[in-house]
């Protein structure tokens, strides 16, 4: 159930909030520009809408039928827009996150780091902790791997976004990280998403290779029932029958998405192609199509990559990337504005 409370009506919201929690219903209080919503969460199938419809400050009340509550559009007519120092992510905003698979070494790192900065990008990622199909792959440097990436933010300014795989490894990567991603892999351990649900840090989700919009938007769910409300959505690429790419690239999720959900999305052609010469036209893709960013592998010699060289392109490439992908961004909104 969610219910629309007028600007500044805090002693009103209050007073719903005390209600609610003595039916047993789980509160989630979101601050808007225009208006205020309160997503009750819980069994409310028995409950009227007209014993909170004619309480002081409510301009609506309505239920929602689909299973992600909090998730959903009907729970916020509003795009969420994500703010991390200063960069914006989500609404009519293009965002930019741009950097190597896996932080290998110091060199390595800044710079990359320092040219993508000088090229356009707005975040720095990188991964510390690696998730691998094979054991005996590279599995990133740990925390000395969080230590470079903060070092690499101190020169260039650009916030960090990096990888989580075990709840042991949490307050490393709140220290460091500005967005915590959540990787594939990850997608439905939910006990890991509880845990950076519980987070004051925006967290980056990734879809899982055989997972459902549904499944997707529930997994965001757990992250959002546990208080956190600043989650971006990520496609990166589904498994099918097709062998000659790594992944399939469903584009048709930023539409879905958009309709379904307030939450931003942003794709990461990288993972989703495995090959270097896909990510540029799939770029521009998502660019046409209104999804609000990109997450992009850059490497600053790609050949020699520890992890995912195949898909890495190099920081001149990105360069000429971004400046393509911008114009096409800002081509489009003008084209909407018409």
């Amino acid at each position: 159930m969610v219910i629309v409370i007028k600007k500044d009506q805090g002693e009103e919201i209050q007073v719903i909030k005390r209600k609610a929690e003595k039916m047993g219903l789980q509160v989630i209080v979101t601050y808007g520009a225009g208006q205020n919503i309160l997503a009750l969460v819980g069994d409310t199938q028995k409950i009227e809408l007209q014993q909170f419809e004619v309480m002081r400050g409510v301009e609506k009340v309505y239920k929602i039928q689909e299973p992600y509550k909090l998730a959903s559009r009907y729970a916020n007519r509003v795009d969420t827009i994500i703010e991390v120092e200063g960069r914006k992510i989500g609404g009519n905003y293009f965002t930019i996150i741009a950097g190597p698979c896996s932080v290998e070494n110091e060199f390595q790192i800044m710079d990359t780091a320092h040219k993508v900065k000088e090229y356009g990008a707005d975040l720095l990622r990188g991964g510390a902790f690696k998730p691998r199909t094979s054991p005996y792959s590279f599995q990133g440097l740990g925390l000395d791997g969080l230590k470079l990436l903060k070092k690499a933010k101190d020169e260039t300014g650009l916030p960090i976004v990096t990888e989580l795989m075990d709840h042991h490894d949490i307050d490393a990567v709140y220290k460091y990280a500005d967005i915590i991603q959540i990787g594939a892999r990850n997608m439905q351990n939910f006990s890991l998403l509880k845990e950076v649900g519980k987070c004051d840090k925006p967290v980056l989700l990734k879809r899982g290779m055989s997972s459902t919009i549904k499944e997707f938007l529930m997994s965001a769910e757990y992250v959002m029932s546990e208080g956190n409300d600043q989650v971006i959505l990520c496609e990166r690429g589904i498994r099918t029958f097709e062998t000659y790419l790594r992944n399939t690239l469903d584009l048709n999720v930023v539409t879905a998405i958009k309709e379904l959900s307030h939450l931003p999305i942003l794709i990461d052609p990288s993972h989703a192609s495995g090959r270097v010469e896909m990510v540029e036209p799939s770029s521009r893709a998502v660019a046409a199509i209104g999804a609000h960013g990109l997450i992009l592998e850059v490497h600053n010699n790609p050949i020699e990559a520890l992890c995912d060289g195949p898909q890495s392109i190099t920081p001149d490439e990105f360069k000429t990337l971004n400046n393509k992908v911008r114009k096409i961004h800002k081509m489009m909104k003008e084209e909407e504005a018409c």
